[in-house]
């Protein structure tokens, strides 16, 4: 059997939730304040990760780059589904 014929097990950290959500908020914050439609910014950003979807106001820009891509897609599935 080949790599393929197997499924892959993903794992983040569940202890950052609550920061993952704390530093999100205050981006989606900063966008707003901003005048940004934070929600089409923040999924530019998640899409290409490029950092220049996020403003630098109130320093959202360094914050959001704290976080790893999949841990904001594993929280942010989780909300949607709210499943704890």
């Amino acid at each position: 059997m080949s790599d393929m014929d197997y499924t892959r097990k993903f794992s983040v950290n569940l202890n950052r939730d609550e920061e993952i959500k704390v530093i999100l908020s205050t981006v989606y914050s900063s966008l707003r304040e901003k005048g940004y439609n934070p929600i089409n910014q923040i999924v530019g950003y998640i899409l290409s990760e490029d950092p220049t979807y996020i403003t630098n106001h109130n320093n959202a820009r360094t914050l959001i780059r704290q976080l790893d891509r999949d841990e904001l897609l594993q929280v942010l599935l989780k909300s949607y589904l709210k499943e704890k």
